[in-house]
């Protein structure tokens, strides 16, 4: 293994939740009259902290979301997920291989600790996810391209930025390990490897990660 610490982004490389709350947030912004297509949405929010979500509305027609946006956003997303969260195919497989072996990796995402624990409890991921491995951009106050969450979890974990590789399926999320200045592996299942410019490498399916880190 060249890296003493693998971060794993989460929603789309561990748990299959980009389509599902991609479409709840179009439907909602949509409701609110913003118009939101599902591909409007991940092109612009797939990968980032809910804040993003209000300043380009804000940016872009002058107003601003609901003061109960968040709290709606949230129960929506995680009643999606109740009903039709499933993990990643081959995701087990990677955090159990990595577990024998002795490598640590902890978890960076977007998400707030309660969306990502809920999401691990439907699909089972949160055996393989400890206290002090889960790490939000709550905890940051600034999320992704901004490298504060990477470089939080790789400091929390005690391992220096150089010798981590992220794992990450957004171009926001791979701009964020870059400026780390940590390496990055490219998660296309959803987004192509020409949206993840600067990536070390680029996957398709979970069983190739493994050989990549190697």
């Amino acid at each position: 293994m060249r890296y003493d610490l693998v971060i794993f982004d989460n929603d789309g490389v561990l748990v299959d939740s980009e389509p599902l709350a991609n479409t709840v947030l179009a439907g909602y912004l949509t409701e609110l009259g913003h118009p939101t297509s599902y591909e409007d949405s991940l092109r612009d929010y797939m990968g980032s902290a809910v804040h993003r979500v209000h300043d380009l509305v804000r940016e872009r027609t002058g107003r601003s979301l609901p003061a109960d946006f968040d709290a709606t956003l949230h129960a929506r997303t995680v009643a999606a997920f109740a009903r039709e969260l499933k993990p990643v195919p081959g995701a087990e497989d990677v955090l159990g291989a990595l577990a024998a072996d002795g490598i640590p990796y902890c978890l960076a995402s977007s998400g707030s600790h309660e969306r990502i624990r809920a999401g691990h409890r439907v699909t089972g991921l949160d055996r393989w996810f400890g206290d002090g491995t889960v790490f939000s951009a709550e905890d940051v106050g600034r999320g992704k391209p901004a490298p504060d969450l990477f470089l939080h979890a790789a400091r929390s974990m005690g391992t220096a930025p150089g010798r981590c590789v992220v794992v990450e399926d957004s171009r926001l999320g791979v701009q964020a390990a870059l400026a780390a200045g940590m390496d990055v592996y490219g998660f296309t299942a959803m987004t192509p490897a020409a949206a993840l410019a600067g990536a070390a490498g680029h996957f398709a399916a979970m069983p190739e990660l493994l050989p990549l880190l190697d």
